[in-house]
């Protein structure tokens, strides 16, 4: 396919990480066209029509006649996705030309197709800006939609075509809210992996965490070794630091995230030593079984412990884990399997219930954070724990979803994560000889 010249044009956001996967395995440049649904009145999810961020739309007629859709409804609906459409192309590419695709092959990416609409509107939008041939490529779809685009683009390929759908999200083992953060994040790597295509977003510059007394304590790029793999670490010790906590994190996300960087930043401000580490080399992350292997990846935890423990600056400082998503699983399975060495755990928006019949074996206490709009992970986390033997304590964050991105909504993960490492951490013992070995 190279000689086609491919562009990977993903959708926002869901299908930016399946579209990034995509775009390294053709050895293409990665791209998003932001594309909107148009929502029935009263039922947003319910899809009558869909947006281009160039203006090219669909629109389903008969269904919207059906719902009661006026003109007048409709024209409203248009405006305020476009809205929002200019808000994701602005943030997604920084300024920057989008990347040409007069005469190449775009390879559209989504997460799943279920009407398929948003896709077609893509399809329409490429067409338009001159594309010489358009794939629109997906995990699963419903069979009316891949029928319906095989009308118009060059080729559909579709892993999945289950009689009945049911939803795209039901066939994700973790179908969690991309932010745009990860985007800019997945588009800044896929840049760096390709070459400038079009000029990529500025990096950031390493973080420094500010400490208690106004001075900053700067972040440590590392390379740890664990077997026979080399994990890439960001290590920041505050002085005077009172204990050190480890991250876990979630399928998807790496050291780079966001939200545990901000979860970190704060840590680091209250005295606390950080240590955000991939658990999978990025070859690694690629395999999505790797991704959920809660053995392997609490494995690769408990070893980062005993070396963090083997280290002169670190040795003394007393252990706590942060988890999120599927890396609170990991955190809980090596806490179950180190015992006394962890002094605590926290999950944010965490599966816990993935760490099964090891959850009674926990003795550090543990923290279950949540937010109150993620019911499903909610009731999976009240279950686990109902197994939980140790101290243990959930909170629900009002009016957060599973990625706390709500205003205010991780800084109160990073209050109640402090409260929780601050009651169990201070003045802990560090049993690095008798847990560790």
């Amino acid at each position: 396919m190279a000689e086609q010249q491919p562009v990977v044009f993903a959708l926002p956001r869901g299908g930016v990480p399946v579209g990034f996967e995509v775009a390294r395995a053709l050895g293409a440049p990665l791209e998003i066209l932001a594309v909107r649904k148009l929502g029935a009145p009263g039922n947003p999810e319910l899809g009558v029509g869909a947006v281009a961020e160039d203006g090219t739309g669909v629109f389903d007629r008969r269904s919207a006649e059906m719902l009661g859709m006026t003109q007048a409804m409709l024209d409203a609906t248009v405006e305020r996705e476009c809205d929002e459409l200019r808000r994701r192309v602005e943030r997604y590419r920084d300024g920057r030309s989008p990347i040409p695709v007069s005469g190449r092959t775009a390879v559209i990416v989504d997460d799943g197709l279920a009407t398929g609409l948003t896709d077609l509107a893509a399809v329409r939008a490429l067409r338009k800006r001159g594309a010489r041939s358009v794939v629109v490529a997906v995990p699963v779809g419903s069979s009316s939609a891949v029928s319906m685009l095989a009308e118009e683009a060059d080729r559909v390929v579709c892993l999945t075509v289950p009689q009945q759908l049911r939803g795209v999200g039901m066939w994700y083992r973790d179908f969690a809210p991309v932010s745009d953060e990860e985007v800019v994040a997945l588009l800044a790597q896929a840049a760096d992996a390709t070459g400038p295509a079009s000029s990529p977003p500025a990096t950031a510059p390493p973080p420094r965490a500010a400490v208690p007394d106004g001075g900053e304590a700067p972040a440590e790029a590392l390379t740890i070794e664990v077997g026979d793999v080399r994990l890439a670490g960001t290590l920041t010790v505050p002085a005077s630091a009172r204990g050190l906590v480890l991250f876990a994190h979630g399928s998807g996300s790496s050291r780079l995230s966001p939200r545990n960087r901000a979860v970190a930043q704060s840590l680091q401000q209250a005295g606390l030593a950080t240590l955000l580490v991939d658990l999978l080399e990025e070859r690694e992350a690629a395999r999505r079984e790797l991704v959920f292997d809660i053995d392997l990846l609490a494995g690769r935890l408990e070893a980062l412990t005993r070396w963090a423990l083997s280290q002169a600056r670190l040795q003394s400082l007393p252990i706590g884990y942060f988890g999120a998503s599927t890396g609170a699983a990991a955190a809980l399975r090596a806490a179950a399997a180190l015992g006394a060495t962890v002094s605590a755990v926290v999950s944010r928006g965490g599966r816990p219930d993935l760490a099964g019949e090891r959850l009674g074996a926990v003795v550090s206490p543990t923290m279950l954070i949540v937010g109150s709009l993620d019911g499903e992970v909610l009731e999976l986390n009240r279950r686990a724990a109902a197994s939980l033997r140790c101290p243990h304590e959930l909170v629900v964050v009002d009016g957060a979803g599973h990625l706390f991105e709500e205003p205010g909504a991780l800084e109160q993960v990073a209050e109640i994560a402090i409260g929780w490492f601050g009651r169990y951490l201070d003045g802990a013992p560090n049993t690095a000889l008798a847990g560790v070995g």
